[in-house]
């Protein structure tokens, strides 16, 4: 490590979104560029700095700063630097020199003990004097916050990140509860929260590290899915956690009860353990629903349901089996309905007729779905314009408050559709509802204003939600709403052995191997190079012009992230070979992860903060707007070494700069989990199988993935995967309460 003491003569480059700065740095034997992270740096400022050279490929000797410190200037010249540099608004070199003159070597101190003695230079009114007071004092706050937080290990961008999100509160909430920093803060988990803990003083026993261990085994619950976790594992994996005694952990546990920042619910013998939010908003979808469901609705009068779908049915030139006509019949009747079925058993005509039937009614009709290809198959099949859920209700990050007894909630967010400014609609349609968790159904229901007709339309048997809860199914099975389970499969559909195989597999029938097929695919392979070798060839040379579609277009799938046919080292094989190193590719190593121009990416969390714009000739953005979400594909633009920049292309032509420290949320996408790859349909799909987890390697997963592909499965490895899979019934279990809190409200209003 070098320490360099000197002056910032120059900002080469400045993200202001994450602080990442490349600055020129002026010292008694000459100059260095500087690189780094600086939370607040200024033209002229004092500083002190340490890091490591490194060789840049292009910009030759530069200095990586691990901290960085402004220091008061020391003499008068440095004080003059520093004032006409235009850091602080409103002085220049004229009013730096009088100031100057007028204080001499007591300036510095002046401008923070006694800034309104400032009013005393000519060309200084006691206004501007104040003004400049508060720019000194803002500027002094962020480097005493870096100082702070540079004592417990924090510099960069968790520094930026923590002061964006609690400004001056920061001081309390490090001394007081620094295991916020886990829920709050990109970046920071449990064990730095700890680690800060530690540093602070507080006790590894003490009660407020114990209800912080509680309430963070909470939150890994709400990532896994569910939103209860039974009371001794709880305790058991707190205690594992903290590494401490489980009679410790069991007393902490009544005392959040008491203090109502968890829930324990007794049923049937098991003690469920819930964070108070999770509960809460459990019962408050619960309640929005059986609300709905209740309120009157407009029908007219002037034709029967059963007329309408008649001549609709002649019009398109169809004929409905009795449960597609059985959910036409009544969704026009009643507010809340589910639809169920595999593929080929008519759910997109379905609600092709409902659509119709509502239109002719002169209802207006909103058509959405969780991802953004789910809303793009939704608008190809419908014909109609369908969105995503969060464009649907106009989602917006925002600053203030969460529920912080509701752990692993989503970033920051807000909606402009709410109970103030409800969806102006008469019917709205869900697709793909096994992917909604429950954050996002709850933000939805908000918006539905009373007598709406709400249709939700998924398949049961695919794998839940990424984020918690099971929705789908926790509606059907509370038996609280007219629900149809399409079953029938079509005579076209029969035709494609992707449709019969996945009914085989729900079924618990082995798939059809026998490569009779003209759509599924079985290549028996036991070696690890060949599978590698046999996926490339289908990529590049096989399947593209077999299905008509790019290779882009082909998309391997897998179980788990681990292992040799995982996606972690299937992306890289992919990569080597589909987009290899070249002098003219610039890349960007991350944690062993190499980042190239023309690499296919996906984003992996919900950004809805993030900018992106849309770009016409000359590189002049047409559209601007914010959020990039989880499962969206992109293609790698620019590695820009210089800026520090990464650009992606997602869909419709959005472009984003991701600076390189803050490329958590983006991953290689050759190849995806079967879990990422859920509402999205590919021309042609790769399942490489061997071997896996028996709780991945389940009947869901097998399902999920083969219904992914719109026109051609392939399966590479072992036909006893394929038979554990199917054999296994044994789903990803999810702890959810969603029936319970229905059947608990229905009690209450019978009785």
């Amino acid at each position: 490590m070098e320490e360099i003491k000197g002056y910032v003569a120059h900002i080469i480059y400045r993200n202001e979104e994450n602080a990442y700065t490349v600055f020129e740095l002026d010292y008694g034997k000459g100059s260095v560029t500087c690189t780094g992270f600086p939370l607040a740096i200024s033209e002229g400022e004092s500083c002190r700095v340490e890091g490591e050279m490194t060789q840049h490929p292009v910009y030759g000797d530069q200095l990586r700063i691990g901290t960085y410190q402004a220091i008061e200037p020391e003499t008068t010249q440095a004080m003059f630097r520093y004032l006409s540099s235009g850091a602080i608004k409103g002085i220049g070199e004229s009013l730096a020199r009088r100031i100057l003159k007028k204080f001499g070597e007591d300036t510095m101190r002046i401008l923070d003990e006694e800034p309104e003695r400032l009013a005393e230079i000519r060309g200084i009114s006691p206004r501007k004097a104040r003004e400049i007071a508060a720019q000194a004092e803002g500027k002094r706050d962020q480097r005493d916050a870096m100082v702070f937080l540079q004592q417990y290990g924090i510099g960069g961008q968790h520094a930026l990140r923590i002061w964006k999100t609690y400004g001056m509160k920061l001081y309390e909430i490090i001394r007081e509860n620094p295991y916020r920093l886990a829920d709050d803060i990109r970046g920071i988990g449990f064990a730095t929260a700890d680690e800060i803990a530690f540093r602070v003083g507080i006790r590894a026993d003490s009660d407020f590290r114990i209800r912080s261990g509680i309430l963070y085994i909470l939150s890994q619950v709400l990532q896994e899915g569910s939103t209860w976790m039974e009371r001794s594992m709880v305790i058991r994996r707190t205690a594992d956690l903290l590494s401490l005694s489980q009679e410790q952990i069991d007393l902490q546990l009544d005392n959040l009860a008491m203090d109502r920042k968890l829930m324990i619910r007794n049923r049937e013998g098991t003690a469920q353990v819930y964070s108070t939010g999770a509960y809460r908003r459990e019962q408050q979808i619960a309640r929005a629903l059986l609300e709905l469901d209740a309120a009157p609705l407009s029908v007219s009068g002037d034709m029967t349901t059963e007329e309408r779908i008649r001549r609709i049915e002649e019009r398109e030139g169809i004929e409905l089996d009795d449960l597609q006509r059985q959910a036409v019949l009544l969704a026009a009747d009643h507010a809340i309905l589910l639809i169920s079925g595999g593929p080929g058993t008519g759910k997109t005509t379905t609600i092709n007729t409902i659509i119709n039937y509502f239109e002719e009614e002169d209802m207006e009709v909103l058509l959405c779905a969780p991802t953004g290809r789910a809303a793009k198959r939704m608008k190809e099949t419908t014909g109609m314009e369908a969105m995503t859920i969060h464009r649907m209700l106009g989602v917006r990050a925002r600053d203030g408050e969460e529920d912080r007894n509701a752990p692993a909630a989503p970033l920051l967010t807000d909606f402009g559709r709410d109970e103030e400014n409800p969806l102006e609609a008469d019917v709205i349609i869900v697709d793909e509802m096994s992917m909604v968790d429950m954050y996002l159904f709850h933000a939805l229901l908000k918006a539905v204003r009373s007598g709406t007709r709400l249709i939700l339309v998924g398949d049961v048997n695919q794998l839940p939600s990424v984020g918690p809860g099971r929705i789908l199914q926790d509606l059907i099975r509370s038996g609280a709403f007219r629900t149809v389970i399409l079953q029938k499969i079509f005579r076209q559909a029969a035709r494609s052995d992707i449709v019969v195989n996945a009914h085989r597999i729900l079924r618990g029938e082995m798939p059809s191997l026998g490569n009779k097929s003209r759509d599924f695919f079985f290549l028996e392979r036991d070696s690890l190079p060949v599978i590698y070798k046999n996926t490339v060839q289908l990529i590049r040379e096989m399947l593209p012009g077999y299905v008509k579609c790019s290779p882009d277009e082909i998309q391997v799938l897998t179980p788990m992230r681990k292992g040799n046919l995982g996606v972690e080292r299937l992306n890289q094989v992919l990569q080597s070979v589909l987009n290899p190193p070249a002098p003219d590719k610039r890349e960007y190593v991350r944690e062993e992860v190499t980042f190239r121009e023309g690499d296919k990416v996906m984003q992996t969390r919900n950004n809805y903060q993030i900018e992106w714009q849309v770009r016409g000739n000359f590189g002049l953005p047409l559209e601007k707007g914010t959020g990039i979400f989880n499962g969206d594909f992109g293609r790698i633009l620019s590695v820009d070494p210089s800026r520090e920049i990464l650009t992606v292309r997602f869909d419709e032509d959005r472009e984003v700069d991701y600076p390189f420290g803050e490329l958590e949320d983006l991953e290689l996408a050759y190849a995806v989990t079967v879990h990422k790859s859920q509402g999205s349909e590919y021309p042609a799909v790769i399942l490489p199988l061997l071997s896996g987890p028996r709780g991945l390697f389940n009947r869901n997963l097998l399902y999920t993935a083969v219904t992914r592909a719109r026109s051609c499965v392939v399966i590479l490895g072992s036909r006893e995967a394929v038979r554990t899979m199917t054999e296994n019934v044994r789903e990803n279990i999810r702890n959810t309460g969603l029936e319970e809190r229905i059947h608990e409200l229905c009690f209450t209003e019978n009785e």
